[in-house]
């Protein structure tokens, strides 16, 4: 038999009322319907449901054994189908998955941690590094939010810009650059670089830029995260031209310079990217919004 879930609600309020006319005024339906609709459950169920005694109906004993688990399953297809939108974070227990660029992940991740373990204990992070080629966790649910400078093209993906940067050169603070206040582009293109790649590439658009000058840079080597390429530029004379937002505080920790670039750059933009189911997700909503704080600097 195919379950009608408008029988269950009119079986509650006929339980409830114990009469067919105060249950149609409950649910809103004519007399007549509520009666049709008790005839099918008595079929349904092969019980009389209601009898009458005198001017009033009495419940039979299957009534009475199943009145509170039709009302409890009742609320249960309520719940589901009409999830409530309250978030209560102090009791919220959930482990979210973030593929973040790594540098994000040592500049705002601190910052995200503490305001979620503020607000939800209960909250559990996972960061995940990039991988080396473009992977669907997003779309297979494996994880919930992305930040990085890509900006992905899939429809059913989400993708949000929540800053921009331009770029500056970081040397060590031995460097000869380092004593200067400015570099020249010529001076620039013909020093030893460093790249960060995940993919282990050697050249971006970085070097497009530089050929429009007439000019071309060498890249000894390329390193898969920016930490690492921070350690090569402590202990060398390579160049790194990396995004000044992300470089800024981990530079001057490490006693690292950093030198205006010598050319024009497009800015690097970091985008917040998620798929679409979890648009309305009151969960996912709030982490986003503290995502969006840590990233940015503000709510905006």
């Amino acid at each position: 038999m195919q379950l009608d879930l408008n029988l269950l609600t009119a079986l509650d309020a006929l339980l409830e009322e114990g009469s067919v006319t105060a249950a149609a005024d409950r649910l809103h339906v004519t007399a007549p319907a509520m009666s049709r609709s008790l005839g099918r459950l008595r079929r349904a169920t092969g019980d009389q449901i209601l009898v009458r005694t005198g001017r009033t109906m009495t419940p039979t004993p299957y009534a009475i054994a199943v009145r509170e688990q039709v009302h409890e399953l009742l609320q249960q297809v309520h719940g589901v189908l009409a999830p409530s939108r309250e978030l209560d974070l102090r009791t919220l227990e959930r482990t979210f998955t973030l593929r973040w660029h790594d540098a994000l992940v040592a500049v705002s991740g601190p910052a995200l941690l503490a305001a979620v373990r503020e607000q939800a204990p209960g909250v559990r992070l996972r960061f995940l590094a990039e991988s080396s080629t473009d992977t669907p966790e997003l779309r297979r649910g494996e994880v919930d939010l992305e930040a990085n400078a890509n900006r992905p093209s899939a429809s059913d993906i989400r993708a949000e810009q929540v800053a921009d940067t331009g770029h500056v050169l970081v040397v060590r603070a031995e460097h000869p650059f380092a004593r200067r206040k400015s570099v020249t582009a010529a001076a620039y293109a013909a020093a030893e670089h460093i790249t960060v790649s995940r993919r282990g590439r050697l050249t971006n658009a970085l070097d497009g830029a530089l050929a429009q000058l007439g000019l071309a840079r060498r890249v000894v080597v390329s390193a898969p995260t920016e930490a690492a390429a921070f350690a090569f530029v402590q202990g060398s004379d390579l160049l790194l031209t990396a995004p000044e937002s992300t470089t800024r505080a981990v530079a001057a920790r490490l006693g690292l310079a950093l030198i205006p670039l010598p050319l024009d750059l497009p800015r690097a933009r970091v985008y917040l990217s998620w798929h679409q189911r979890y648009d309305t997700d009151p969960a996912h909503t709030w982490l986003r919004g503290l995502a969006r704080t840590a990233l940015t600097g503000s709510p905006g």
